[in-house]
């Protein structure tokens, strides 16, 4: 690319806005020229508005730590300074929706972290190995908003990443019930220990609407787009517990799994470490070589081991073997704040801009 994209960070002072900010860095398609962030942080530097809550494990970049913060509320001002943003606002689901539409308004595309529309009908939801076909949903979109670039394709929730792509990776075989328990790290909800001390040796049994997310979103990223909407797959049927565990980064999923048919564990496995997508096939900066490795050790994969594999954007399986109440069970494992946040979508925003979809103003 000749010359990058100029790129806004919404809630830039947040867990998922730096994560943003740390990944972006000597980026070789985008560069962070705008910060914005709630109202109380506007007009600080962005060194001085996060102050000592940086959470990443690697130092606030040079770049941004002089730039001025602007507020987010603000949209036609930030607007004006970028080609397109990522949204990571921390506001209600309401208000998230009301901004990023004002944002694609301005002629700005919105490429967000946020749960807020993944259920609009013509807003993509995304994993680009999976079903980058639905952005083929934007052209509707913009007709709704009347826009000729400005449009909002989002990345579903960080605890689906350890086992949806399985399910894609094994469609041939028609999965078709699927029982999952997520042991979520505390970053998900943007914490550390230091936060949150009462979370170190204790484990919570409940993640606010995280079950809903996790039995629901994969059937609309594994769906497909009809009459300008995306409509769910039926199929498969999952029910699923979401426990908080003590644990920084990494989303683990215990799964067990039915089929149609009756494949074989080897094909299983094949089916895994050679399922690639428009991310592998364009080589796009952030994807992986290999989305989904299989680990053979009995004791894999594990967070201090696996989570970091492929730069955090691949997804780690391990432990499948058959059942005796269900066909096959596995572990799954994923990075929640690179793959499952804010790396998942900015390979989204690269895919969008292979495809034509993010361009410069």
């Amino acid at each position: 690319m000749e010359e990058k994209l100029k790129v806004g960070i919404l809630g830039a002072t947040g867990m998922v806005g730096q994560r943003f900010i740390s990944l972006l860095e000597n980026h070789p398609w985008f560069e962070v020229v705008t910060v914005a962030a709630s109202p109380r942080s506007a007009g600080k530097t962005y060194e001085e508005a996060v102050g000592e809550r940086w959470k990443m494990d690697t130092a606030m970049p040079e770049a941004v730590k002089n730039k001025i913060v602007l507020n987010v509320n603000e949209v036609e001002k930030v607007a004006a300074t970028v080609d397109f943003v990522f949204s990571a606002v921390d506001m209600s689901k309401e208000e998230i929706r009301a901004i990023e539409e004002q944002y694609a308004k301005t002629e700005t595309p919105v490429v967000s972290n946020n749960s807020a529309h993944r259920w609009t009908p013509d807003v993509p939801m995304v994993v680009p190995e999976i079903n980058a076909d639905h952005f083929e949903v934007i052209k509707d979109q913009k007709k709704r908003l009347g826009t000729k670039r400005g449009f909002i394709a989002v990345k579903p929730n960080c605890s689906i990443q350890s086992y949806a792509p399985c399910l894609a990776a094994w469609k041939e075989f028609g999965p078709k019930e699927v029982v999952a328990t997520t042991y979520q790290a505390i970053s998900g909800a943007g914490k550390t220990f230091k936060d949150w001390p009462e979370m170190v040796g204790n484990v919570i049994p409940f993640i606010g609407g995280e079950e809903e997310k996790s039995e629901q979103e994969p059937l609309r990223v594994l769906g497909k787009v009809e009459n300008g909407v995306i409509v769910k797959a039926e199929f498969p049927k999952i029910t699923c517990q979401c426990v908080r565990v003590p644990v920084l980064n990494g989303h683990t999923a215990a799964v067990f799994i039915n089929f149609e048919k009756k494949p074989t564990k080897e094909q299983l496995i094949e089916k895994l470490v050679h399922f690639k997508g428009f991310p592998q096939e364009e080589n796009l900066p952030s994807a992986p070589k290999q989305f989904i490795q299989y680990l053979e050790e009995e004791n894999r994969p594990q967070v201090t081991q696996d989570v970091e594999f492929e730069n955090g954007m691949g997804v780690s399986i391990g432990r499948l073997r058959e059942d005796s109440m269900f066909d096959y069970k596995f572990i799954g494992l994923s990075h929640n704040t690179v793959r499952g946040a804010a790396g998942g979508a900015v390979l989204c925003a690269e895919a969008l801009t292979a495809k034509g979809y993010i361009q410069k103003k």
